[in-house]
C-alpha cells in the first residue's frame, strides 16, 4: 500500500487514470502522457480535417492549438504546467521591452535560467532520481522554441541581409509575433508534451495554410506539384504510429533483461572477462533507446496528423514528411561515425544547438555547445560528465574522419573495412559515454569509468593530439580565401583562352 500512495502522490497530474496505472503497474505520470498523447493524435485528425486553413481563419486555429495544448498540460502536470506560461510571459514582455538589437541574450539567459531554476528544484527538493515524466521536459522544448525565435527575430529586424547565412536568411522573422502567435507556437497541443521543436516561420505557415517553407530549391523541384492539393499524411501517420509502439513494446521487454545498474556492479567487474563487458555495455545502453524512439516518433505522428510536417517530395516524387522528424532509427542503429550518430538522434535539439551556438560562437564552438546541451538537459551530474566525455569524443572522432578515413576510400573493400570498424567504434563510444547519463550521479559514473581504467578518454584524447584538426573557423577563412581566388582566376582563364584563340584565328 505505501508502494501505491507513493505512486500517486508523485504524480502531480490528474489521478482520473490511476486505475489503469495500478493495473499496468506504470506511474501515473506515464500513463498520463501517453493517453495525453493518444487524445493529442486523435484531436490531430480532427484539426486538420475540420479546422483545415481553407474553412477556419488562422485566428480560430491558434486559439485551439492553444487551448488544447494547455488542457493536456494540465492534465499531466497540474498546477505545475502554469510555469510554460509564466517562462513564456516572461520572455515575450523581455522581448517587447529590451528591443531586437539585444532580446536573443536576454531571453537566452532568461529562459536557460528559468528552465535551470525550475530542474534544480525538481531534482534536488522534490525527487532526486525520478526518471519518469515531469514539468521540465515540455519546458525544455518550450526554452528551445524562446531562444530560436529571439535569435530569428533578431536575424530579421537587427542584422543587415548580407551578414546572414542562407539558413538564416530562411528562418528570419521581419515582424514581431502577437501574444496569442507567441503562446500558440510555445504551447500548441501537437508539440506541448513532448515537441519537437519547430521554426517559428514553419509554424505560421501550417497555421496560416501556406505552402510548406519556402527553399528556394525545394520550390524548383515541386513547383508544378504545389499546384495538386496537399499530399495526405495518413499512411506515414499509421507507419509512425506502428513504428513507436513496437519500440514501445520492445522496451517493455526487454528494458530488464540487461539493466544499465549491472555495469557497475562489483561482481560482474571482477568475473566478466573485459570483452563481455563491452558486449554487456553495448547491449544494456541498446534497450534504453526504444523508449526515446516511442516518444518522439509518436510526436512526429501528431505533428503529420495535422498536416504539420510536409517538407516537399523526394527523387521518387513521393511526398516527405519529414520536416520537424526528430530521428532516423536505422541511421542511429548504422552508423559509423559519432558526427552521424549525433546528426540523426533529436534532430530538432542538433538543428537548434547548431543555429543558437555553433554557428554564432567564433572560439571553441564545440566545447561551447556541449556544455550549452548539458545545461540545457538538467541538473543530474551525469548530464555533465557525458557532455564533457563527448567533447573529447567528438575531437578524436572528427580527427580520425579528417585524417584516417581519405587513406580507405580508394577501394570498395577497404571502405567497407572502414565502415565495420568504424560502426563499432562508434557504438562503443556512444555507449561509454552516455552510461553517465543513464546512471545519473558522480559517485556510479566514475566508478564505471574507473572499471574501463578511463580508456576511451585517454585514447581520444592521444587521437586529438597524435591527429591535430585546424579549428572551425580557421577552415572556414581558409574556404572562403579558396573561393575568392577561384573566383579571381576564372575571368584571368577566360581572358587567356580567348586571346589563344584569337591567335589561332
Amino acid at each position: 500500500m505505501a508502494d501505491e500512495s507513493t505512486r500517486t502522490t508523485a504524480c502531480t497530474g490528474s489521478s482520473l487514470l490511476q486505475p489503469v496505472s495500478e493495473m499496468t503497474n506504470l506511474p501515473l505520470d506515464q500513463v498520463n502522457f501517453v493517453v495525453c498523447q493518444l487524445c493529442a493524435l486523435i484531436s490531430a485528425f480532427w484539426f486538420r480535417l475540420f479546422l483545415h486553413p481553407s474553412k477556419t481563419s488562422p485566428f480560430i486555429r491558434h486559439v485551439v492549438a492553444t487551448v488544447l495544448g494547455l488542457y493536456f498540460a494540465l492534465f499531466c502536470f497540474g498546477w505545475y504546467a502554469l510555469h510554460f506560461l509564466l517562462q513564456s510571459g516572461l520572455t515575450y514582455g523581455i522581448m517587447i521591452l529590451t528591443g531586437v538589437e539585444h532580446m536573443h541574450k536576454y531571453c537566452l539567459v532568461v529562459a536557460l535560467s528559468y528552465l535551470s531554476l525550475c530542474q534544480i528544484t525538481r531534482v534536488y527538493v522534490f525527487d532526486y532520481g525520478m526518471y519518469s515524466a515531469d514539468f521540465t521536459g515540455p519546458m525544455m522544448v518550450i526554452t528551445q522554441k524562446i531562444t530560436s525565435l529571439a535569435f530569428e527575430i533578431h536575424d530579421g529586424m537587427a542584422r543587415k541581409e548580407e551578414h546572414l547565412t542562407a539558413g538564416q536568411k530562411i528562418l528570419a522573422i521581419r515582424r514581431m509575433p502577437s501574444l496569442l502567435e507567441y503562446f500558440s507556437y510555445n504551447c500548441n497541443f501537437m508539440g506541448i508534451l513532448a515537441g519537437p521543436t519547430c521554426s517559428y516561420n514553419d509554424y505560421i505557415a501550417f497555421i496560416e495554410g501556406k505552402p510548406y517553407r519556402h527553399r528556394e530549391q525545394e520550390a524548383d523541384k515541386s513547383k508544378t506539384r504545389l499546384g495538386q492539393g496537399e499530399p495526405s499524411p495518413n499512411m506515414e501517420v499509421v507507419r509512425k504510429v506502428a513504428t513507436s509502439f513496437f519500440c514501445l513494446l520492445v522496451f517493455l521487454s526487454v528494458c530488464k533483461v540487461f539493466p544499465v545498474e549491472r555495469n557497475i556492479e562489483d561482481d560482474f567487474i571482477a568475473n566478466t572477462p573485459f570483452y563481455a563487458q563491452v558486449v554487456y555495455l553495448y547491449l544494456s545502453m541498446l534497450t534504453t533507446r526504444p523508449k526515446y524512439y516511442f516518444v518522439w516518433t509518436l510526436a512526429d505522428a501528431i505533428n503529420n496528423a495535422a498536416g504539420f510536417g510536409f517538407n516537399g517530395y523526394d527523387s521518387n516524387g513521393a511526398p516527405r514528411w519529414d520536416l520537424i522528424s526528430n530521428l532516423r532509427i536505422l541511421n542511429i542503429e548504422l552508423a559509423t561515425s559519432f558526427k552521424v550518430f549525433l546528426d540523426n538522434w533529436n534532430i530538432q535539439t542538433v538543428q537548434w544547438l547548431k543555429r543558437v551556438c555553433y554557428e554564432r560562437c567564433p572560439y571553441h564552438p564545440t566545447a561551447a555547445t556541449f556544455i550549452l546541451s548539458a545545461m540545457w538537459h538538467g541538473a543530474y551530474p551525469g548530464y555533465y560528465l557525458t557532455f564533457l566525455t563527448g567533447i573529447v569524443v567528438t575531437l578524436a572522432a572528427r580527427a580520425v574522419r579528417h585524417k584516417v578515413r581519405p587513406h580507405f576510400l580508394h577501394s570498395a573493400a577497404h571502405k567497407l573495412l572502414y565502415d565495420v570498424i568504424t560502426w563499432a567504434a562508434t557504438q562503443i563510444a556512444i555507449c561509454y559515454t552516455v552510461v553517465p547519463f543513464v546512471l545519473l550521479s558522480v559517485g556510479p559514473s566514475l566508478k564505471f569509468y574507473r572499471s574501463w581504467y578511463f580508456s576511451l578518454h585517454v585514447i581520444c584524447i592521444l587521437l586529438a593530439v597524435a591527429l591535430p584538426v585546424k579549428p572551425r573557423h580557421l577552415r572556414l577563412k581558409e574556404q572562403q580565401k579558396s573561393c575568392s581566388q577561384d573566383a579571381g582566376l576564372k575571368p584571368l582563364e577566360a581572358a587567356e583562352t580567348h586571346s589563344h584563340k584569337e591567335k589561332a584565328s
